[in-house]
């Protein structure tokens, strides 16, 4: 994770912080209403800093080699042009997964 993301996530804490103090003074001494506002607000940075840490280029989730790896195998699997754009319904007639039909009925 970069200088940069750990600066974010770090922001992020101290806002949902803030958000839940305010939210705390509010149901202390303010409208029942805006502790219900800050209670949820104070979620948001939390789930902001959840996405920012699953996610691939900061250290989370699935490694890029994996993820190319996985997609160069499902690739190298496919058969045909027309079968990918055709949704797989049919192939071109050089395929090796083409099935010949007879016109015996």
């Amino acid at each position: 994770m970069s200088w940069s993301a750990r600066a974010l996530c770090a922001l992020y804490v101290v806002t949902s912080a803030g958000l839940a103090w305010t939210a705390v003074l509010d149901f202390g001494h303010g409208p029942a209403r805006a502790g219900c506002l800050f209670s949820a607000a104070s979620l948001v940075p939390l789930i902001a800093l959840v996405r920012e840490t699953e996610s691939p280029g900061c250290g989370g989730g699935a490694r890029p080699d994996a993820t190319e790896a996985l997609v160069r195998a499902e690739l190298g699997a496919a058969c045909c042009e027309r079968w990918w754009t055709s949704l797989g319904t049919s192939h071109d007639a050089a395929c090796r997964h083409r099935t010949h039909r007879s016109n015996a009925a």
